[in-house]
């Protein structure tokens, strides 16, 4: 099974290309969303065998983020029909998109399935090269820009990740670099290799100062590859720090929570006064990668609160990513400025994108509340009081700052006639804020169980 979750996305995205009507691979698309997603829901019933001498095999981690990525895949496969639809960028542009995007699920699929040090570098390295095109699919300037520095700056981040694998296999001697092999290292080539892997796989993850590349690549990509990029691909960057993390011990959990909470600090001063909406929901991203890392830093509850949060990040901002492109297409403008009455012109996406406001800030009943509450618990029960203070007084920030973008955007008298919105469009973001809304108010067994060894992976509880 662990081979047929990555080769079928690969092959699939091969003969994507090979594809000459826009219906046909549109259809392998879905297709393929869909039978991912099924053979994911079966890993639940019953865990594959690890395959290729134990390199890739799917413990809790795995198996946690493989579920986000294939459910936030199958969501975006759906909205991609009637934007695909709506595009003129003709066949070719069509296949080269469908192509590179199923690339990009083998990819990470790869990256959550990788035991090895070696080959998860590999994997994320190629998250890299097959989301590039998708991030120039508009072909503008500002769109070359960004694929320029978004390939740039995580190339430069991944070059310092494969320098920390060096100084791994150093500090591991004579041990395969297999993670469950590597425990019991000690000693300053471990602390150096963390280090530099946190640098570089937190550069592709958009942990602040390292994020320069996510407000651009995310403000300039369509609405259904930024929903990706935010709620799956910078998974795959935090999947390769987590793995590493439990080597370190005190050393890499202080430096989680250090650049958790700068990632926050510097998410809160790019939001204020923030006029562009897509851009408001990349730095958005940055907060959310800091309470990640700050949750995983805490350890204890705050390792759970992390996966939690994983979880309820990712559903809640490709859902607003998705309302997010909903707009943009009708208003033809990321300007929060320019737009007015999105609640009476688009009355769905409008009650979505103030639901997703709620969720997004932390606003109970959502499932972010309780994974913030959570890690925000982990660090009172540290006695850790300036963290938890810095912690509110920068959701406080942010939550001051989005919503007074959002709900001038939602409010307001509308200058244009209302208008009836696409099953394919609303549907899809209407589903990942039901899952968002639902984890807030019950968390199943199954998925409890699985955040839990997850988090004992961690080394929290």
């Amino acid at each position: 099974m662990l081979w047929t979750l990555i080769l079928l996305p690969l092959l699939a995205g091969a003969a994507a290309f090979a594809l000459r009507r826009g219906v046909a691979t549109r259809t392998l698309l879905v297709a393929t969303a869909g039978a991912h997603a099924a053979m994911t829901a079966a890993a639940w019933m019953a865990r594959p065998a690890a395959v290729l001498f134990g390199w890739i095999a799917l413990d809790e981690v795995g198996l946690l983020f493989l579920s986000i990525t294939s459910v936030l895949f199958l969501a975006a496969s759906v909205y991609a029909v009637g934007y695909l639809r709506g595009e003129h960028g003709g066949d070719t542009s069509e296949r080269v998109f469908t192509g590179c995007l199923l690339l990009f699920l083998a990819a990470m699929t790869v990256v959550t399935l990788s035991q090895h040090a070696g080959l998860l570098w590999v994997a994320v390295e190629a998250t890299t090269l097959a989301s590039a095109p998708l991030i120039y699919f508009h072909r503008t300037g500002r769109s070359l820009e960004a694929t320029w520095k978004y390939l740039l700056i995580c190339s430069v981040g991944i070059a310092l990740a494969l320098l920390g694998n060096f100084f791994l296999a150093v500090a591991a001697g004579a041990k395969p670099l297999v993670f469950a092999e590597l425990g019991g290292l000690k000693g300053p080539w471990l602390n150096a290799a963390f280090l530099l892997l946190l640098v570089g796989y937190g550069t592709k993850m958009g942990l602040a100062p390292l994020h320069t590349w996510l407000p651009d690549a995310h403000s300039e990509s369509p609405s259904v590859v930024s929903a990706l990029l935010s709620g799956a691909v910078l998974n795959c960057a935090f999947v390769g720090i987590v793995r590493v993390q439990p080597l370190c011990g005190a050393f890499g959990r202080d430096l989680l929570v250090g650049f958790g909470l700068v990632s926050m600090a510097i998410a809160a001063v790019f939001l204020l006064g923030q006029a562009d909406f897509k851009r408001m929901l990349a730095y958005s991203s940055v907060e959310h990668m800091g309470i990640l890392a700050l949750g995983v830093g805490l350890g204890g509850a705050g390792a759970f609160g992390a996966m939690l949060h994983a979880v309820n990040h990712s559903l809640t901002k490709a859902m607003l990513f998705l309302v997010a492109g909903n707009i943009l297409a009708f208003y033809q403008t990321k300007s929060a400025v320019a737009i007015r009455g999105v609640a009476r012109v688009l009355p769905v996406s409008g009650a979505l994108w103030l639901a997703g406001l709620l969720a997004i800030t932390g606003s109970p009943p959502f499932g972010m509340f309780l994974s913030e509450f959570t890690i925000l618990k982990a660090a009172l029960d540290q006695n850790r009081s300036v963290v938890a203070v810095l912690y509110l007084l920068l959701l406080a920030i942010i939550f001051m700052a989005m919503t007074t973008l959002v709900l001038r955007m939602a409010q307001g008298d509308a200058t244009r006639p209302r208008q009836r919105e696409s099953a394919l469009a609303i549907l899809p973001p209407l589903a990942l804020g039901a899952a968002a809304l639902a984890l807030g108010l019950y968390i199943p067994p199954a998925l409890e169980t699985l955040l839990r060894g997850a988090a004992k992976l961690l080394g929290g509880a």
